[in-house]
């Protein structure tokens, strides 16, 4: 699949669900109404949509929500999937977490085909855990981590740095981090969907970040990439990688390689815009993919170059109406 700008699609983001556990407060309002189950892709169609996707070239395939391990019988699925890693089709099965399920599931995971995994920790701090996340708590998410990396998983974890919230907390972070093992990837806050609070207040370019953090860290820049928009540095002192998303300070488009599809069968050619394609409908128009495929072609060949965040006091609305949640991380 190559889109209008000769970037070659392989890599697909699908959330399962658009519940979650947690109600992080620069992702979603605290009293979310959530789709209807009855509009939620079954698990069976989530397979057979992956699985024309593979056909057409997607290597990775990461697994998202909401919270995907809160999907009742999620693992069916995966291990369902996890058939096209034996064949070769698929290159990666992975998936981003809250971490909240890990210790139920990390050694099931390993055992599906599942080599890493990401988690959201914002924190360190049990207090302003859960102030971040309303219904989270952090030696919950703690023990999934320490869970999933003795079951084997490697573990990157991914923090959203917000002004005058967590950004005192980088060096602990990322000193915590390289203790453990783990790379990190900080992320600036993103504009998508209503939310309780100002986004303003708390927006944090990441090239403020990434100069306070070379006050401390001999920061070595790295051509790693795992297939995502993160930008990777090594630091020196700690040989760990931190990497760096920043759709709004550097966007990162030229490079993109991704599509999104959400629980209800919607196809997202940009996180940050509002073009879609409904692959709900053509998944059940006929049983041998014939619709499925030509709207997938369809829906590609109008990918756009790249997104418009913006994040300001004059426009306080998100630049995209849905939520984080409902498109998948």
């Amino acid at each position: 699949m190559i889109d209008p700008f000769g970037r070659t699609i392989k890599y697909l983001r699908v959330s399962v669900t658009d519940r979650c556990d947690f109600r992080c407060e620069y992702c979603m309002s605290e009293n979310m109404t959530f789709l209807p189950k009855s509009e939620v892709l079954s698990l069976e169609e989530l397979d057979r949509l992956c699985t024309a996707f593979i056909n057409k070239g997607v290597d990775k395939l990461r697994i998202t929500g909401g919270e995907p391990l809160v999907r009742r019988d999620i693992m069916s699925l995966l291990r369902n999937l996890s058939r096209h890693l034996k064949t070769g089709a698929l290159q990666e099965l992975t998936l981003t977490t809250n971490g909240s399920q890990l210790t139920r599931f990390a050694d099931e995971l390993v055992d599906i085909g599942v080599k890493r995994i990401n988690v959201s920790l914002d924190t360190l701090d049990a207090d302003q855990f859960a102030r971040i996340t309303r219904w989270g708590r952090l030696d919950q998410v703690l023990d999934g981590i320490e869970a999933a990396k003795k079951a084997g998983l490697q573990v990157k974890i991914n923090t959203v740095a917000m002004r005058g919230v967590n950004d005192n907390e980088a060096n602990d972070l990322v000193e915590w981090c390289a203790e453990h093992g783990h790379d990190l990837t900080f992320i600036e806050t993103m504009p998508l969907g209503e939310i309780d609070g100002d986004r303003a207040e708390v927006y944090l370019p990441l090239s403020i970040l990434r100069a306070q953090l070379s006050q401390h860290y001999t920061l070595v820049d790295s051509d790693y990439a795992t297939g995502g928009p993160a930008r990777y540095v090594t630091v020196k002192e700690t040989g760990q990688r931190i990497g760096f998303i920043t759709p709004l300070t550097h966007n990162f488009c030229e490079s993109c390689n991704r599509v999104r599809i959400t629980c209800t069968g919607m196809l997202y050619m940009c996180l940050g815009q509002d073009d879609s394609a409904d692959l709900r409908k053509a998944l059940r128009a006929d049983e041998d993919n014939t619709t499925l495929n030509a709207a997938i072609d369809e829906a590609i060949g109008r990918k756009p170059e790249g997104h418009d965040f913006v994040i300001n006091r004059r426009q306080n609305a998100p630049a995209v109406s849905r939520h984080m949640s409902v498109t998948g991380g």
